[in-house]
């Protein structure tokens, strides 16, 4: 096949091979295959490589030579992947184009070499992790300070006892040990007793692995098919049918009324929820004047004690946590 031209009209400094073409630098024609232009640089890259010229570094062969084992890698480079070369025989046919080819070229060149899908999910799973053991540290934490409370101490200390989980820790004879190691080990029984015991839930409560960005984002087809068909359901009874509607879904509108998440919901305590229904604040009306009553009323409690206005951010934030004693 007949050669290219040692110049052709629209190439640019800068891009490419320059003002050289990069078919012409290797030696093949535009028809040539992928095997025919590796097979050319090869061929070239042996003749002109930087170690034949060593014994002569400041030679002018020695420097020409490097100039065109770096012309020819370039044009290599360029010719090898399929969608660069693409864009380089668009250029050659469409040199009238500038900024389209400057674009193409500085795209391919700055962009990320390391797949996005997997940036991203190495982000969240990053995420996920410290999410999982930041909520696992909280959870600790409430803990701790829970075993240091007189009240559910003295609960759980009385329920090992029962259990006999206490006495045996203190053994005596040759099997006696010293007392800091039986301390220690009276107050890891102590801990779980709480663990096992108190329902906490709000800002403290035991995390969950489901709860986790990872696995929201792997679950949210399945969380939006059931959205659609629990919505579906909804229209059907409530809307269509007109069924009254039941303590679940009292309490359900209650919560969006109030623009409560489930968990900020579920930390009240059970006479508040059932204050809501004996003054039905499902019923739109009904919540607003409970509404305008608990403005009043925190106006009341906030031009007395500037510390409610805190308190309140807090509440609209974290929700106030609910400790109980889980009855067996």
């Amino acid at each position: 096949a007949a050669l290219l031209p040692r110049a052709a009209r629209g190439l640019t400094d800068g891009l490419y091979c320059g003002r050289r073409v990069c078919y012409e630098v290797l030696g093949v024609s535009r028809q040539a295959s992928k095997a025919e232009i590796a097979r050319a640089y090869r061929q070239l890259a042996r003749q002109y490589h930087p170690d034949r010229y060593r014994a002569e570094p400041a030679g002018r062969g020695a420097q020409a030579a490097h100039e065109k084992f770096l012309l020819i890698a370039t044009a290599y480079e360029t010719l090898k992947d399929e969608e660069t070369r693409k864009d380089y025989d668009y250029m050659l046919d469409h040199p009238e184009e500038y900024y389209r080819h400057y674009y193409h070229y500085y795209s391919r060149r700055l962009a990320p070499k390391v797949d996005v899908r997997i940036v991203i999910l190495v982000t969240v799973c990053a995420i996920s992790v410290f999410q999982f053991f930041s909520w696992w540290s909280s959870y600790n934490e409430a803990i701790n300070y829970l075993a240091t409370v007189p009240k559910y101490r003295i609960q759980a200390t009385e329920i090992a006892r029962q259990q006999g989980l206490l006495n045996k820790t203190k053994e005596k004879g040759k099997n006696r040990r010293p007392k800091d190691e039986i301390r220690e080990e009276e107050e890891e029984i102590i801990k779980d007793i709480i663990k096992n015991k108190i329902d906490i839930k709000g800002g403290y409560q035991k995390p969950k692995i489901y709860d986790i960005l990872l696995f929201q984002i792997l679950l949210a087809p399945f969380y939006l098919c059931k959205y659609i068909v629990w919505y579906c359901w909804w229209i059907y009874c409530f809307t269509i049918k007109g069924q009254e509607y039941g303590v679940e879904e009292k309490l359900y509108i209650i919560r969006r009324y109030m623009k409560m998440s489930q968990s900020q919901f579920d930390s009240l305590e059970d006479h508040q929820k059932e204050t809501f229904l004996e003054r039905k604040l499902w019923i739109r009306e009904n919540y607003e004047v409970y509404k305008v009553e608990q403005e009043e009323e925190l106006k009341k409690k906030m031009a007395m004690d500037p510390r409610w206005k805190r308190y309140r951010r807090w509440m609209k934030n974290e929700g106030p946590g609910r400790l109980t004693f889980i009855d067996d």
